[in-house]
Order: C-alpha cells, then structure tokens, then sequence
C-alpha cells in the first residue's frame, strides 16, 4: 500500500487512497500505521479519493476513532494533490464529513505550501459552567466541522493541562468527546493555545482547533476577530468574518513510501 505523509507546524498525517484500501478495516489500520514505534507514527490517518475539483476524504484519529474535519490533515491532502501544479493562485476543494472546504494556496517555498481556507462558521457558540478533573470551569463550546471546548485564560502548567485535557475530552457532557483547546489572549492581535486533541492527545498544532480558540477568545475574552493563534509549533493566522472563517498557514509534504505489513481486513 503507498502512502504519503505531511505535517502543518507538526501537526502530522498519513494519506491513503481509498482504492487501495478497499474491505480494509481503517480503525485497525490507522492505530497500527500511526503508532509513533511500530508504525509509521503521525496524528491521523486520511483516506483520499480524487474529485474533478480536488478531493473527498476520510479521517481517523491515531486510536482508530473517527473524526469530522481537520484544518491541518485538509491542507495537508491539498499540499499533496497541487505538489506538481505550479499556478500561483491554485483553488482546491477538500470533501469532508464536516462538509466542503475551499482552499487557495497563496505562497510556495521549497516543499511548503501555504494556504488561505474557508473552515465553515461556528455553531451553537456559548459559554457554559462544568466541572472537570476537581476543577470548577467556565468553557467555551461550539462545533467548528468538529466539537470543541474551549478554556480561556493563563495557560496551564503541564500537569494541569494534560488532567484538564484528558478529563475534558471524555466529559459526560461530550458524548462523542470533544477537542480541548486553552487559550490565553496575549494581546487583542495575538491568542496563545495548547491543544489536547480528542483521540489524539497532546499535539503541536491544530487547525480547526485554532479557529474555536480564536472565536471563543474573540467572543467571550477581548481578542479582534482577525488575529494570530499562536500553538506549539507555530503561529497561524484566523480571521473570524460574517461569512465563514478563514485559516491560514503552510503544510508540507515530507515523504511517500510504501507500507509493507498486511493489511486488516474489515469482518
């Protein structure tokens, strides 16, 4: 099976075509090629089909969950798919369970492609008091193509912020789970976040994740509605507008290869 693997600021995804994984069992698959030692290692797994106008696309958490949308895996399969096209303004459309994203590369620099993408607009945004792992909270919630929860405020210490993370993510009042984002408006252009990812755990950057934190923080904690995120591995800019909102950032393309183990198959 061939495969292909990119990251946006270490956010990091493996990428199949759907015909070469037909009756496969892609929960099984995805937690065997994502394991960071005995697989390949990356944060999901997206299966891929070509559409006249760019792609449809399927994505697995690194545990086998399934997940709506990713900002970073989208722009990933986009730096994939016009690694050869050489148009300056290219536009793209990714297909995915949370709906259409529309991406125009703006800027090209060795293997990293850099992209302006409508994520969708945030829904059913609010605040709500919840109590997790002890602590008595007051959290940001909408749905961004996938759930999120959203802490405002200083950013926790390691300890606290991997017992906040993973009590949150599995909250009773997440029946799915959620993606867990801390966010700390350092200046009203400039919104700092760690994320725990639902599935995932710990990661360095996620973009959808930075769109929640940029609207909660713009909402409900004094942030402007176009300002820069800034995660672990790197910042990325967020524009909240009437229409939809805009993400921008590279991702790179790092490697294709071929997966040599059997693959499971779907019972």
């Amino acid at each position: 099976m061939r495969f292909a693997k990119a990251h946006a600021y270490g956010n990091d995804f493996l990428y199949v075509q759907k015909a070469a994984v037909q009756g496969v069992a892609l929960d099984a698959l995805a937690r065997e090629i994502c394991h960071r030692h005995t697989g390949i290692g990356a944060d999901g797994l997206i299966v891929y089909e070509r559409t006249p106008g760019g792609a449809s696309m399927r994505l697995f958490n690194a545990d086998g969950s399934r997940a709506e949308v990713s900002g970073n895996g989208v722009r990933g399969l986009g730096a994939l798919l016009l690694g050869n096209d050489d148009r300056p303004a290219a536009e793209i459309t990714i297909e995915t369970e949370a709906g259409s994203k529309r991406l125009m590369r703006t800027g090209q620099s060795s293997t990293r492609q850099t992209f302006r993408a409508a994520m969708g607009r945030p829904v059913e945004l609010r605040q709500v008091p919840i109590v997790a792992a002890g602590e008595s909270l007051q959290v940001a919630l909408m749905n961004m193509g996938n759930p999120q929860c959203v802490v405002l405020g200083t950013l926790p210490p390691d300890a606290r912020f991997h017992r906040l993370g993973a009590a949150l993510e599995h909250h009773q009042m997440f029946r799915e789970g959620t993606n867990v984002e801390f966010a700390e408006v350092v200046t009203p252009g400039s919104v700092r976040i760690l994320i725990w990812e639902r599935g995932v755990g710990p990661t360095s950057s996620s973009g959808t994740g930075s769109c929640a934190a940029l609207v909660a923080a713009a909402a409900f904690g004094g942030a402007a509605r176009d300002a820069e995120v800034i995660s672990p591995g790197g910042a990325q800019r967020v524009e909240w507008r009437d229409d939809d909102v805009y993400l921008t950032g590279w991702a790179e393309l790092v490697s294709e290869g071929e997966w040599l183990r059997g693959l499971p198959t779907s019972t």
